[in-house]
């Protein structure tokens, strides 16, 4: 994988997926607008200094706060290491789980066949597929990370990224054996045989299984929480602290569609992420990886501005975005979304996702996010120079 000049190649991007829609009202809070209050009497969380349940204080003249279980993000901001977006969305939002998520990690507000992130490596990458420039965590790979030529290894365990034929049959032990064998892989004309192209592949995979699985088992250098999403970023430190060649690595955490009973759920998932990512990050700061790695959390959409009948909130559209690692121009940048104008209920974005795809792409990664994203889109002052 090759990037532009002056762009240092070891760096790494970690994607983080909030599943489900996460309601960006209540996790960013705007406790300097009345209209908050009214449409939400019932969820809104309180402003900072009203005792216990209040709003971490985030920015005073904004009047914003974060949840107040997002200590995790307050501790990452106060130190400079973490950096929000406000009102990130697309025109004409849809509001199905399904179609949203596809807009979002295609990359294209049409829908495509693979991935933004996919493409990023098919065009770094010199149409030759690396079995480690893009991991995922999960039971199967996300569009995003799918590509013409690349495809991400994915697993939920690493102990179960394995070749598992054996597990069936022993007898098929030697066979498989024989395929992977380096050694004879020179044997074959690698230009017009199959079976050459079926031994690099095994061989490739049989290297990549191994390496993941002994990085995976390394004792971390700080402790994790227990929880889903810090046992996934447990696992991409490892990756990280081995020294892997990935360049991007994928975790998800799911059961943001709080329809119903929304409080306790939600500040249950917030306190997951934020002590998540506090210690991913702590256990980057003592590694000395912090400032190679980029992390970027974000949902399919946000949640209606009013509280439905069920003590929960409905599919909605525009949200915040969270970035964090040492060289994020840290604070909270763009302008909230106008809580008196409205489209149906629903906040109006102030700035395109895909306008922050191109800034990670460009000024992260870099590079040419126009081939990747099919057009040319600005980038904004996220990432240090």
């Amino acid at each position: 994988v090759t990037s532009q000049a002056g762009v240092p190649e070891d760096r790494v991007l970690v994607v983080v997926q909030l599943g489900g829609g996460n309601d960006g009202l209540n996790s960013v809070v705007p406790y300097g607008s009345d209209s908050y209050y009214r449409l939400r009497p019932g969820l809104a969380v309180a402003r900072p200094g009203s005792g216990d349940g209040a709003a971490l204080q985030l920015d005073a003249n904004m009047g914003l706060g974060l949840h107040p279980s997002l200590r995790g993000i307050k501790e990452l901001m106060d130190e400079g290491s973490a950096g929000i977006v406000q009102g990130v969305g697309y025109p004409n939002p849809n509001r199905s789980h399904f179609s949203s998520m596809d807009i979002w990690q295609s990359g294209d507000v049409n829908g495509t066949n693979n991935g933004w992130i996919g493409r990023y490596f098919d065009n770094t990458c010199s149409g030759t597929p690396d079995p480690e420039a893009g991991i995922s965590i999960g039971r199967q790979a996300p569009l995003a990370m799918q590509g013409a030529t690349q495809m991400p290894v994915s697993f939920e365990r690493s102990e179960l990224f394995r070749w598992m034929g054996t597990d069936l049959d022993g007898k098929l032990e030697e066979p498989y054996d024989t395929i992977a064998d380096t050694q004879h892989t020179g044997e074959l004309k690698e230009a017009d045989s199959q079976a050459a192209f079926l031994k690099r592949t095994t061989m490739d995979a049989r290297v990549s299984s191994d390496r993941v699985r002994k990085a995976v088992a390394t004792t971390p250098l700080v402790t994790y929480p227990n929880s889903n999403l810090s046992n996934q970023l447990r696992m991409v430190a490892a990756m990280i602290r081995a020294e892997m060649r990935t360049r991007v690595y994928y975790v998800t955490l799911g059961g943001f569609d709080t329809h119903a009973n929304q409080a306790l759920q939600h500040a249950r998932l917030l306190e997951q992420v934020g002590d998540a990512l506090l210690a991913f990050q702590r256990d980057l700061q003592a590694q000395g990886n912090q400032g190679r790695v980029m992390t970027m959390v974000f949902s399919e959409f946000g949640r209606r501005v009013a509280q439905n009948g069920s003590g929960g909130t409905d599919h909605g559209t525009a949200a915040p975005m969270y970035f964090i690692g040492e060289n994020v121009m840290p604070g909270v940048h763009g302008t909230h979304p106008s809580m008196e104008r409205l489209d149906d209920g629903d906040l109006i974005h102030t700035i395109d996702f895909r306008t922050l795809y191109s800034t990670m792409l460009k000024d992260w990664m870099g590079a040419d996010s126009r081939q990747i994203l099919g057009g040319t889109w600005n980038t904004v002052p996220l990432v240090r120079t």
